[in-house]
């Protein structure tokens, strides 16, 4: 995209409008599986990451978008990082330095005393075993603060370079605690920006470029659910698209031609906004109809403050209503909120739907949630989205634990 203007100080030079930069960070160390943990634990925090595995590729690093940390870990001994250490300096790095080890080794300590020596920023040592807490306080100061874009991303533009991927939450049924499916987010990961929240890139329903993010979105959930039937075995995949989109006949074509022939495929969730499906009540149902020919269910995402609104429908072709976080966060503590849920779950059991409640966060509305009978949940409370393999190893890959 073109940036245009004149940029006055080095914090202007960082953003184009609002948008942010994203940090960036660079692991160093000699063992493959050692860079990839603390990679995956580096990109929950936002950095754009890159590694290297000795100090002879650090040249070529720095020359282009040098990272904001230099991470360095000890496996290859302390004679490798010190070489590292030797090489930032005479490349002149001005960014900050990072060592991971064991706290109060001989080695840490000597290799910390060198940084200082050499004029390099040293940070204060992350001794290992470490926790996603240490990590996140040892690079507090060298996180971007969020700044949401603007202008926005051009989604055209995202789908060109290839900058979109889907994400994964899992959906917990709550009488068994285990894993009975998940919705896939679309997440768009800009090689400057860092995660671009879906606010800043989401078109109206209306445009054109919609139909093609849609197209990527059924295309994407298609390939992911194989790999993940080939990895760790099948899993229902709930995934979201407009009414806009879903009206076109050509929509219909695209499902059928992505969705797996295989016979361990049950079926796939499409989520409409319900606030969409008010505006135009009778398109909805027919799409759902529609669908269901294509052995697609269709769920009512969102649901909030227009759910009076479903009470009149006598006919109700949606496979489940999600409740809004509006209505879940914080229901523990408020009793209007949780006069809402039951209401919406009365007006479910009538229908005979499920129901799952969006946006918990704490124990406390998880064990409400629990209390006022809702089958499944889905929020932070057990986990974030996901990339793809991550979501596979973190989630597929292991039985559900109740946090603590």
């Amino acid at each position: 995209m073109e940036q245009t203007g004149h940029h006055e100080s080095s914090d202007a030079a960082a953003t184009f409008g609002r948008r942010k930069v994203a940090s960036r960070a660079c692991v160093a160390d000699g063992k493959p599986h050692i860079r990839d943990f603390l990679l995956e634990a580096l990109e929950d925090l936002d950095f754009i990451c890159s590694e290297c595995e000795h100090a002879g590729s650090i040249a070529g690093l720095l020359a282009d978008n040098p990272p904001d940390l230099f991470i360095i870990g000890l496996s290859g001994g302390g004679i490798a990082a010190n070489a590292m250490l030797e090489t930032l300096h005479r490349l002149r790095y001005t960014g900050n330095v990072l060592i991971f080890g064991a706290d109060g080794s001989p080695m840490t300590l000597a290799l910390l005393r060198v940084g200082e020596e050499l004029g390099l920023g040293m940070l204060p040592l992350l001794s290992t075993p470490f926790n996603d807490r240490e990590l996140r306080l040892r690079t507090a100061a060298i996180r971007q603060n969020d700044l949401p874009p603007n202008p926005p991303v051009d989604v055209a533009e995202a789908l060109h370079a290839g900058w979109l991927d889907l994400w994964y939450q899992p959906k917990i049924d709550l009488r068994s605690l285990s894993l009975c499916g998940a919705e896939a987010l679309v997440r768009l990961r800009h090689p400057t920006w860092g995660i671009v929240p879906p606010a800043c890139f989401l078109p109206d329903p209306n445009d054109p470029s919609f139909g093609k993010l849609s197209e990527f979105v059924i295309a994407r959930a298609a390939n992911d659910w194989r790999y993940f039937r080939d990895a760790y075995g099948p899993v229902e995949l709930a995934i979201n698209l407009p009414v806009a989109f879903l009206r076109d006949p050509a929509s219909l074509d695209t499902l059928m031609k992505n969705i797996p022939r295989h016979p361990a495929f049950e079926g796939l969730i499409v989520e409409i906004n319900a606030t969409e499906m008010v505006r135009d009540v009778q398109a909805a149902k027919a799409i759902a109809r529609r669908l269901q020919l294509l052995n697609i269910a269709v769920s009512l995402d969102d649901v909030g403050e227009e759910w009076p609104l479903l009470m009149n429908m006598a006919e109700f072709p949606f496979a489940e209503i999600k409740i809004d976080r509006q209505f879940v966060n914080g229901c523990a503590d408020d009793r209007l909120k949780q006069w809402n849920c039951r209401r919406i779950l009365e007006l479910a059991d009538g229908f005979g739907v499920r129901t799952i409640a969006e946006g918990v966060e704490t124990r406390a509305d998880f064990v409400m949630t629990r209390e006022l009978g809702f089958e499944q949940i889905q929020g932070f409370f057990f986990a974030k989205p996901m990339e793809a393999r991550k979501f596979a190893r973190r989630i597929l890959g292991r039985h559900i634990e109740l946090p603590k």
